[in-house]
């Protein structure tokens, strides 16, 4: 029986390298998009492929995809992960969420090698605020409004791959994702171990998580199940005050005491602002930035997830303090922690 095809773009970073792994379990003749620059640090197996896709410039990414089509046949499945989620300047996330997903769609049809299944990894970030009064779940019917740079050009993607005609695609909006190799929690839980603990705001905060191999093995339930022109918010269904959040990362870290801190939202505002504004002279970009306030100012986080238990009859395999206490663990392997 002849291997499928799957190429995962942005197979350098969390999620990217985490569904390569997945692939290969599985069985899937696996390509990583990764470009030349980027550490090939988690892609070690001998059986990984290795394609430098220019999304950037249509034409030559079209000659690329014919050429590779011409030497091993198109893709079968296809899982979008590339993106940039900070960047020095706002245009940037246009540029690189939105037209390079546009180039990538056109061409894949232009030279008729469209995958069995597009799979786009956006954001629950892409529809913005949701309830903050009755802290109700964000439904998959709502009007978009995202309020950050980052969501606004998932949005546009999205939007994008929606309105062509009968494209496969799967549109997959994760909530907070965590686990091995991410970056962006360990920033947290360094300050719990070093016995702080600090939220933003006095209002209540209602938090979502999704561990990575659980999101992972959505993607591959969705090719599986032959999954065609759907959207779906990915969370484990449970939620969590940012102080219960702080508390699991506590007990995972052993760590009896910690100083609670409340920072005034003016603060976190300006001190976002200052950030950005310091990291921009120096023409670099900070995770720290007014997206990053927007996203720590939003108190509600939670979503339904009645399509995702319906369509995949998901069940998550690691709940938060199970999904923590294997994260902090690889954490202090690594010497993260």
């Amino acid at each position: 029986m002849e291997q499928k095809k799957i190429l995962i773009t942005g197979a350098s970073g969390f999620i990217g390298s985490t569904a390569v792994d997945k692939a290969l379990q599985l069985g899937y003749e696996t390509w990583a998009g990764i470009r030349a620059s980027s550490s090939k640090s988690y892609l070690q197996d001998e059986r990984i492929n290795f394609i430098d896709l220019n999304y950037g410039d249509k034409k030559k990414l079209k000659e690329q995809l014919k050429e590779f089509v011409a030497e091993n046949g198109r893709f079968d499945y296809i899982v979008h992960s590339a993106g940039i989620t900070k960047a020095v300047r706002k245009s940037e996330f246009d540029k690189v969420n939105y037209e390079h997903v546009q180039n990538f769609a056109d061409a894949l049809i232009e030279i008729d090698a469209v995958p069995n299944l597009f799979i786009f990894m956006s954001t629950l970030g892409a529809m913005g605020v949701g309830d903050e009064i009755n802290y109700t779940p964000l439904k998959c019917n709502v009007t978009p409004n995202p309020n950050t740079a980052y969501g606004k050009s998932k949005l546009k993607a999205e939007n994008y791959l929606k309105n062509l005609l009968n494209f496969p695609y799967v549109i997959l909006r994760p909530t907070g994702v965590y686990g091995p190799r991410d970056k962006d929690y360990l920033i947290l839980m360094r300050a719990v171990k070093n016995g702080m603990d600090i939220g933003a705001g006095f209002k209540k905060q209602i938090l979502t998580f999704i561990y990575i191999d659980d999101l992972v093995n959505i993607i591959f339930d969705c090719i599986e199940n032959n999954i065609y022109r759907k959207e779906y918010y990915i969370a484990d269904g449970d939620t969590y005050t940012d102080t219960q959040f702080n508390t699991i990362v506590q007990q995972a870290l052993q760590k009896r005491h910690v100083i609670r801190v409340k920072v005034p939202l003016f603060l976190v505002r300006s001190a976002s602002f200052l950030s950005e504004k310091i990291f921009g002279l120096l023409d670099k970009s900070t995770t720290f930035n007014t997206d990053k306030y927007k996203i720590m100012k939003q108190r509600n986080w939670s979503c339904d997830i009645t399509p995702l238990q319906r369509d995949l009859n998901f069940k998550p395999a690691n709940r938060l303090k199970e999904g923590v206490e294997k994260t902090v663990k690889w954490y202090k392997e690594q010497k993260w922690l």
